[in-house]
Protein backbone atom coordinates (compact mmCIF):
# COMPACT_ATOMS: atom_id res chain seq x y z
CA UNK A 1 0.00 0.00 0.00
CA UNK A 2 1.60 3.26 -1.13
CA UNK A 3 1.53 6.31 1.13
CA UNK A 4 -0.60 8.08 -1.49
CA UNK A 5 -3.13 5.26 -1.17
CA UNK A 6 -3.01 5.47 2.64
CA UNK A 7 -3.77 9.20 2.46
CA UNK A 8 -6.62 8.52 0.05
CA UNK A 9 -8.16 5.88 2.32
CA UNK A 10 -7.37 7.64 5.61
CA UNK A 11 -7.47 11.43 5.10
CA UNK A 12 -6.96 11.93 8.84
CA UNK A 13 -3.39 10.59 8.55
CA UNK A 14 -0.47 12.89 9.32
CA UNK A 15 3.31 12.81 9.04
CA UNK A 16 3.82 10.57 12.08
CA UNK A 17 2.66 7.60 10.01
CA UNK A 18 4.53 8.62 6.86
CA UNK A 19 7.53 7.02 5.11
CA UNK A 20 9.47 10.18 5.96
CA UNK A 21 8.86 9.67 9.68
CA UNK A 22 10.01 6.10 9.32
CA UNK A 23 13.20 7.44 7.73
CA UNK A 24 13.71 9.92 10.58
CA UNK A 25 13.65 7.09 13.10
CA UNK A 26 15.91 4.90 11.01
CA UNK A 27 18.48 7.70 10.72
CA UNK A 28 18.67 8.05 14.50
CA UNK A 29 19.07 4.28 14.89
CA UNK A 30 15.61 3.06 15.86
CA UNK A 31 13.97 -0.06 14.51
CA UNK A 32 10.78 0.58 12.55
CA UNK A 33 8.09 -1.80 11.31
CA UNK A 34 5.53 -1.09 8.61
CA UNK A 35 2.44 -3.30 8.52
CA UNK A 36 -0.35 -3.13 5.93
CA UNK A 37 -2.81 -5.57 7.60
CA UNK A 38 -3.71 -7.35 4.38
CA UNK A 39 -4.98 -4.21 2.69
CA UNK A 40 -7.36 -3.24 5.52
CA UNK A 41 -5.18 -0.63 7.15
CA UNK A 42 -1.72 0.65 7.83
CA UNK A 43 0.61 1.23 10.76
CA UNK A 44 4.11 2.56 11.18
CA UNK A 45 5.47 1.11 14.43
CA UNK A 46 8.63 2.22 16.21
CA UNK A 47 10.53 0.12 18.71
CA UNK A 48 11.47 2.36 21.62
CA UNK A 49 14.36 1.21 23.82
CA UNK A 50 13.77 3.20 27.01
CA UNK A 51 15.73 2.65 30.21
CA UNK A 52 12.54 1.52 31.90
CA UNK A 53 11.86 -1.08 29.22
CA UNK A 54 11.30 -1.69 25.54
CA UNK A 55 7.95 -0.85 23.99
CA UNK A 56 6.28 -0.49 20.60
CA UNK A 57 4.97 2.96 19.68
CA UNK A 58 2.26 3.69 17.11
CA UNK A 59 1.85 7.50 16.96
CA UNK A 60 -1.38 8.74 15.31
CA UNK A 61 -2.23 5.19 14.31
CA UNK A 62 -2.97 2.51 13.42
CA UNK A 63 -4.93 3.75 10.41
CA UNK A 64 -7.82 1.31 10.21
CA UNK A 65 -11.62 1.11 10.21
CA UNK A 66 -12.27 1.46 13.94
CA UNK A 67 -15.96 0.62 13.48
CA UNK A 68 -15.27 -2.87 12.08
CA UNK A 69 -14.97 -5.45 14.90
CA UNK A 70 -13.41 -8.10 12.66
CA UNK A 71 -10.74 -5.68 11.44
CA UNK A 72 -10.00 -4.59 15.01
CA UNK A 73 -9.62 -8.19 16.19
CA UNK A 74 -7.27 -9.16 13.37
CA UNK A 75 -5.21 -5.97 13.52
CA UNK A 76 -4.62 -6.08 17.26
CA UNK A 77 -3.84 -9.77 17.16
CA UNK A 78 -1.14 -8.93 14.62
CA UNK A 79 0.14 -5.96 16.68
CA UNK A 80 0.32 -8.14 19.79
CA UNK A 81 2.35 -10.72 17.89
CA UNK A 82 4.75 -8.09 16.50
CA UNK A 83 5.29 -6.69 20.00
CA UNK A 84 6.06 -10.16 21.37
CA UNK A 85 8.48 -10.88 18.54
CA UNK A 86 10.34 -7.66 19.37
CA UNK A 87 10.39 -8.37 23.13
CA UNK A 88 8.28 -5.33 23.99
CA UNK A 89 6.63 -4.98 27.40
CA UNK A 90 3.72 -3.02 25.93
CA UNK A 91 2.38 -1.18 22.87
CA UNK A 92 1.56 2.53 23.11
CA UNK A 93 -0.92 3.94 20.60
CA UNK A 94 -2.70 7.23 20.09
CA UNK A 95 -5.18 6.77 17.26
CA UNK A 96 -6.57 9.56 15.09
CA UNK A 97 -9.93 9.24 16.83
CA UNK A 98 -11.87 12.12 18.36
CA UNK A 99 -12.41 11.74 22.07
CA UNK A 100 -15.98 10.66 22.82
CA UNK A 101 -17.66 7.92 24.82
CA UNK A 102 -18.07 5.65 21.80
CA UNK A 103 -14.40 5.72 20.79
CA UNK A 104 -13.18 5.31 24.36
CA UNK A 105 -15.37 2.23 24.68
CA UNK A 106 -13.86 0.79 21.49
CA UNK A 107 -10.41 1.05 23.06
CA UNK A 108 -11.66 -0.40 26.33
CA UNK A 109 -13.12 -3.45 24.56
CA UNK A 110 -9.70 -4.04 23.00
CA UNK A 111 -8.28 -4.30 26.54
CA UNK A 112 -6.27 -1.11 26.07
CA UNK A 113 -5.41 0.82 29.23
CA UNK A 114 -5.11 4.64 29.44
CA UNK A 115 -1.44 5.55 29.28
CA UNK A 116 0.19 7.62 32.03
CA UNK A 117 1.87 9.78 29.36
CA UNK A 118 0.58 11.68 26.35
CA UNK A 119 1.57 10.93 22.76
CA UNK A 120 1.43 13.22 19.73
CA UNK A 121 -0.63 16.34 20.51
CA UNK A 122 -3.77 14.85 22.00
CA UNK A 123 -5.22 18.36 22.47
CA UNK A 124 -4.64 20.75 19.61
CA UNK A 125 -5.97 23.51 17.37
CA UNK A 126 -6.60 22.79 13.69
CA UNK A 127 -7.14 25.62 11.21
CA UNK A 128 -9.29 24.96 8.14
CA UNK A 129 -7.16 26.30 5.27
CA UNK A 130 -9.94 25.89 2.72
CA UNK A 131 -11.43 29.10 4.11
CA UNK A 132 -10.51 32.44 2.56
CA UNK A 133 -7.98 34.76 4.18
CA UNK A 134 -10.83 37.11 5.03
CA UNK A 135 -12.71 34.32 6.83
CA UNK A 136 -9.59 33.21 8.67
CA UNK A 137 -8.92 36.74 9.89
CA UNK A 138 -12.55 37.17 10.93
CA UNK A 139 -12.41 33.92 12.93
CA UNK A 140 -9.40 35.06 14.96
CA UNK A 141 -9.69 36.42 18.46
CA UNK A 142 -9.73 40.21 18.27
CA UNK A 143 -6.37 40.58 20.01
CA UNK A 144 -4.77 38.01 17.72
CA UNK A 145 -6.09 39.77 14.62
CA UNK A 146 -4.78 43.06 16.02
CA UNK A 147 -1.31 41.54 16.58
CA UNK A 148 -1.23 40.07 13.06
CA UNK A 149 -1.96 43.50 11.61
CA UNK A 150 0.40 45.23 14.04
CA UNK A 151 3.23 42.95 12.88
CA UNK A 152 2.66 44.14 9.31
CA UNK A 153 2.63 47.79 10.35
CA UNK A 154 5.81 47.37 12.39
CA UNK A 155 7.61 45.88 9.39
CA UNK A 156 8.19 42.43 10.85
CA UNK A 157 9.29 40.08 8.05
CA UNK A 158 9.19 36.30 7.82
CA UNK A 159 11.88 34.22 6.12
CA UNK A 160 11.77 30.54 5.13
CA UNK A 161 14.75 28.20 5.01
CA UNK A 162 15.28 24.48 4.35
CA UNK A 163 19.03 24.38 4.85
CA UNK A 164 20.94 22.40 7.42
CA UNK A 165 22.37 25.69 8.71
CA UNK A 166 18.84 26.92 9.45
CA UNK A 167 18.14 23.77 11.46
CA UNK A 168 21.35 24.28 13.42
CA UNK A 169 20.35 27.88 14.16
CA UNK A 170 16.88 26.75 15.17
CA UNK A 171 18.35 24.14 17.53
CA UNK A 172 20.53 26.74 19.23
CA UNK A 173 17.65 29.18 19.76
CA UNK A 174 15.26 26.44 20.88
CA UNK A 175 17.81 25.26 23.41
CA UNK A 176 17.89 28.76 24.89
CA UNK A 177 14.08 28.94 24.77
CA UNK A 178 13.83 25.64 26.63
CA UNK A 179 16.04 26.93 29.43
CA UNK A 180 13.78 29.97 29.87
CA UNK A 181 10.50 28.12 29.59
CA UNK A 182 11.52 24.84 31.26
CA UNK A 183 10.81 22.19 28.63
CA UNK A 184 12.91 19.46 27.05
CA UNK A 185 13.71 20.24 23.38
CA UNK A 186 14.44 17.61 20.73
CA UNK A 187 18.07 16.65 20.34
CA UNK A 188 20.04 17.97 17.37
CA UNK A 189 20.37 14.55 15.64
CA UNK A 190 16.56 14.29 15.60
CA UNK A 191 16.15 17.74 14.02
CA UNK A 192 18.81 16.98 11.41
CA UNK A 193 17.13 13.65 10.66
CA UNK A 194 13.85 15.50 10.08
CA UNK A 195 15.67 17.85 7.73
CA UNK A 196 17.16 14.93 5.79
CA UNK A 197 13.99 12.84 5.65
CA UNK A 198 11.40 15.52 4.84
CA UNK A 199 13.57 17.73 2.62
CA UNK A 200 11.65 20.71 1.26
CA UNK A 201 8.58 19.69 3.28
CA UNK A 202 10.29 20.61 6.55
CA UNK A 203 10.77 24.37 6.71
CA UNK A 204 12.21 26.68 9.33
CA UNK A 205 10.23 29.93 9.46
CA UNK A 206 11.98 32.91 11.07
CA UNK A 207 10.19 36.14 11.99
CA UNK A 208 12.55 39.11 12.16
CA UNK A 209 12.31 42.62 13.55
CA UNK A 210 12.52 45.64 11.23
CA UNK A 211 16.24 45.72 12.13
CA UNK A 212 16.66 42.10 10.98
CA UNK A 213 16.94 40.52 14.43
CA UNK A 214 15.34 37.08 14.91
CA UNK A 215 12.16 37.16 17.01
CA UNK A 216 10.39 33.82 16.56
CA UNK A 217 11.09 30.48 14.89
CA UNK A 218 8.85 27.63 13.78
CA UNK A 219 9.47 24.21 12.23
CA UNK A 220 6.56 23.43 9.92
CA UNK A 221 6.20 20.00 8.36
CA UNK A 222 3.90 19.39 5.38
CA UNK A 223 2.62 15.93 4.55
CA UNK A 224 -0.46 15.10 2.54
CA UNK A 225 -3.44 17.28 3.41
CA UNK A 226 -1.99 18.49 6.68
CA UNK A 227 0.76 20.84 7.82
CA UNK A 228 2.01 20.82 11.40
CA UNK A 229 3.53 23.61 13.48
CA UNK A 230 5.71 20.93 15.02
CA UNK A 231 8.39 22.84 16.92
CA UNK A 232 8.86 26.46 17.98
CA UNK A 233 11.44 28.75 19.52
CA UNK A 234 11.82 32.45 20.25
CA UNK A 235 14.20 35.12 21.41
CA UNK A 236 13.61 37.67 24.15
CA UNK A 237 12.31 40.08 21.47
CA UNK A 238 9.17 37.94 21.12
CA UNK A 239 7.96 39.35 24.44
CA UNK A 240 7.86 42.83 22.88
CA UNK A 241 7.09 42.14 19.22
CA UNK A 242 4.33 39.99 17.64
CA UNK A 243 6.85 37.86 15.77
CA UNK A 244 5.09 34.55 16.36
CA UNK A 245 1.81 36.05 15.10
CA UNK A 246 3.52 37.17 11.90
CA UNK A 247 5.09 33.74 11.50
CA UNK A 248 1.81 31.81 11.81
CA UNK A 249 -0.05 34.17 9.48
CA UNK A 250 2.67 33.92 6.83
CA UNK A 251 2.64 30.13 7.15
CA UNK A 252 -1.14 30.09 6.73
CA UNK A 253 -0.88 32.08 3.50
CA UNK A 254 1.95 29.90 2.17
CA UNK A 255 0.17 26.66 3.00
CA UNK A 256 -3.05 27.84 1.38
CA UNK A 257 -1.08 28.60 -1.78
CA UNK A 258 0.24 25.02 -1.75
CA UNK A 259 -3.27 23.59 -1.48
CA UNK A 260 -2.78 22.21 2.05
CA UNK A 261 -6.20 21.76 3.65
CA UNK A 262 -5.51 21.96 7.39
CA UNK A 263 -2.91 23.44 9.71
CA UNK A 264 -2.36 21.63 13.00
CA UNK A 265 -0.85 23.99 15.59
CA UNK A 266 0.31 20.94 17.55
CA UNK A 267 -0.38 20.96 21.22
CA UNK A 268 -2.40 22.95 23.74
CA UNK A 269 -3.24 22.37 27.39
CA UNK A 270 -6.27 20.22 28.24
CA UNK A 271 -9.29 22.12 29.60
CA UNK A 272 -9.03 23.39 33.19
CA UNK A 273 -5.34 22.60 33.58
CA UNK A 274 -3.69 26.02 34.18
CA UNK A 275 -0.41 24.42 35.32
CA UNK A 276 -0.01 22.17 32.28
CA UNK A 277 3.26 22.73 30.42
CA UNK A 278 1.33 23.89 27.32
CA UNK A 279 -0.78 26.41 29.27
CA UNK A 280 1.45 29.29 28.20
CA UNK A 281 0.94 28.70 24.46
CA UNK A 282 -2.73 27.77 24.61
CA UNK A 283 -4.06 31.34 24.53
CA UNK A 284 -1.73 32.15 21.63
CA UNK A 285 -2.73 29.15 19.52
CA UNK A 286 -6.46 29.27 20.20
CA UNK A 287 -6.45 32.94 19.23
CA UNK A 288 -6.12 31.98 15.56
CA UNK A 289 -9.70 30.74 15.57
CA UNK A 290 -9.20 27.13 14.52
CA UNK A 291 -11.15 24.19 15.82
CA UNK A 292 -10.09 22.90 19.23
CA UNK A 293 -9.68 19.15 18.74
CA UNK A 294 -9.35 16.53 21.45
CA UNK A 295 -8.22 13.08 20.35
CA UNK A 296 -8.53 9.98 22.48
CA UNK A 297 -5.58 9.88 24.89
CA UNK A 298 -2.69 7.49 24.46
CA UNK A 299 -3.49 3.92 25.46
CA UNK A 300 -1.29 0.95 26.26
CA UNK A 301 -1.69 -2.66 25.23
CA UNK A 302 0.11 -4.60 27.96
CA UNK A 303 2.19 -7.49 26.67
CA UNK A 304 4.23 -8.35 29.78
CA UNK A 305 2.65 -7.26 33.08
CA UNK A 306 5.80 -7.73 35.16
CA UNK A 307 7.88 -5.54 32.86
CA UNK A 308 5.09 -3.01 32.35
CA UNK A 309 4.57 -2.23 36.06
CA UNK A 310 7.95 -0.47 36.64
CA UNK A 311 7.31 1.66 33.56
CA UNK A 312 3.87 2.60 34.87
CA UNK A 313 5.30 3.75 38.21
CA UNK A 314 8.11 5.79 36.63
CA UNK A 315 5.85 7.49 34.08
CA UNK A 316 3.20 8.43 36.63
CA UNK A 317 5.87 10.16 38.69
CA UNK A 318 7.31 11.85 35.59
CA UNK A 319 3.89 13.10 34.50
CA UNK A 320 3.33 14.77 37.87
CA UNK A 321 6.81 16.33 37.92
CA UNK A 322 6.55 17.75 34.38
CA UNK A 323 2.96 19.04 34.78
CA UNK A 324 1.73 16.96 31.86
Amino acid sequence: MSWAKVLEDFPEANFLQSPEWRRVNEIIGKKTITEEFEGRGFALMIVQDAKRGRYLEIPCGPLIDWKNPETLRDVFTKIHKIAEQNHCAFVRIRPQLRRNAENLEILNKLNLKPSPMHLAAEHTVIIDLTKSEEELLANMRRQTRYDVRRAEKLGITVEKHNTGEAFLEFHHVQDETAKRQHFIPPKLPVLLAEHDAFGDNATIYIAKSPEGQPVAYGLIIVNGREADYYEAASTELNRKLPGAHALIWQAIKDLKAKGVERFNLWGIAPPNQPHHRYAGVTTFKTGFGGEIVEYVPAHDLVINKLKYLPNLIVERARKKKRHL
